[in-house]
């Protein structure tokens, strides 16, 4: 099935009695009682399928798990209470019997930087970075560092460049290093990292697949190799995503296709705004021929379909501008997330990529007049209206 559809009907119409619910109720209970201590036995071995204690399972979880497994085409799916407590279990899942070393991606959402370097690096996990576009300086990376794993986002955030992520997995798999991917910007309407090789698949379901600003959650998709050690690391670290947070998410997920769809045309149509924009010093969107990564984008992504983050530099400005412009939206929104079903905006120098020095942001082409942009649903036109009425400061 096409994952339009997939994303309706996956993981939904469990049967409950003599009944069946048509979407996935909410299961508050925190523990679950049998008639027989033997089965109870069988559940908490996973010799049966049953659910014992809700940070080990839960039926509302276990259905948006299945969902992700499907759009993902995993083996399996971990959801958990927030993107960052997804990405640091499954880091510790793929370094558990290997080497605490991370050989991650240059260019990173800055909280992933300081899980590695502040949360992770004090434990005795040591990262090194390396320029993920450059396979050769990637399979170079693994041969010099021996990595336990190896760290990337399919699209970066905020500058969209865009590493060769077929290459990187292949790379990889030779070298029998897991590779976990953020795919968060790209959503697997446009890239399934599985599918090319990845073995950990990441998601904030904070952003498009829940898609409405109202629930905070992420999660973990696996292959077959890394999916056992994941369960049973999350049965004892307890990341899990509450039920009323998996029923948000699952319900937000039935129209993530749609609004996806909707968001990658809108971007590319502000995208073409912004470049003709006198006030305007560069757009960085991935449908620009001229992108640097141009031939991994055509490869990778479906044709026509670019993502919906938008991110430019205004010319002749520091902070200051950059505060003006943006105190002057009004459909807008001024916010730290993204993916949302309204266009937000933020600073990356102040929000995301704050605790970064200048020196970091400089080098991964983070300049204090760069700002984000998350393209919603609305009429394009009006984006672009309140765009341009913002540049007049």
């Amino acid at each position: 099935m096409k994952i339009q559809t997939q994303a309706v009907h996956a993981g939904d119409r469990k049967k409950a009695g003599a009944h069946v619910p048509v979407t996935t109720p909410i299961y508050t209970a925190a523990s679950y009682s049998y008639e027989q201590m033997e089965t109870t036995d069988q559940v908490f071995a996973n010799e049966v399928p049953g659910y014992a204690y809700a940070r080990y399972d839960n039926p509302t979880n276990h259905a948006l798990e299945e969902l992700l497994t499907t759009l993902e085409n995993g083996a399996g799916s971990l959801a958990c209470a927030t993107g960052m407590a997804a990405l640091q279990i499954a880091i510790a899942t793929a370094l558990l019997d290997r080497s605490k070393k991370v050989l991650a991606a240059s260019a990173l959402y800055g909280a992933t930087i300081n899980l590695l370097m502040n949360v992770m690096g004090p434990f005795g996990v040591e990262t090194s970075f390396v320029d993920i576009t450059n396979p050769e300086a990637v399979k170079a990376a693994i041969e010099t560092e021996k990595p336990g794993c190896v760290l990337m986002e399919t699209v970066s955030n905020p500058v969209l460049r865009v590493g060769p992520l077929d290459e990187i997995a292949r790379i990889c798999r030779e070298a029998d290093v897991p590779l976990i991917v953020d795919n968060t910007f790209a959503t697997p309407l446009l890239v399934r990292p599985l599918e090319l090789g990845a073995h950990m698949v990441v998601h904030s379901l904070t952003k498009y697949l829940s898609g409405h600003g109202d629930v905070m959650g992420g999660s973990v998709t696996a292959d077959e190799a890394h999916l056992p050690m994941l369960r049973q690391m999350s049965r004892t670290a307890g990341p899990t995503l509450g039920p009323f947070e998996a029923y948000l998410s699952m319900r937000g997920i039935k129209t993530f296709p749609l609004r996806m769809e909707r968001q990658c045309a809108n971007a590319a149509a502000v995208a073409q705004f912004l470049r003709g924009h006198a006030r305007v010093e560069r757009v960085y969107y991935l449908d620009d021929p001229a992108h640097v990564d141009a031939a991994t984008i055509a490869r990778l992504l479906p044709a026509g379909q670019f993502g919906a983050m938008v991110a430019f530099e205004l010319k002749d400005a520091g902070t200051p501008e950059v505060f003006a412009f943006m105190n002057r939206l009004r459909l807008v929104v001024k916010a730290t997330s993204l993916g949302d079903v309204h266009s937000m905006m933020l600073y990356p120098k102040m929000a995301s990529h704050r605790d970064l020095s200048p020196r970091q942001r400089e080098r991964m082409g983070i300049r204090d007049s760069l700002v984000r942009l998350s393209v919603g649903i609305e009429a394009a036109e009006d984006i672009c209206a309140d765009l341009d009425q913002a540049l007049l400061f």
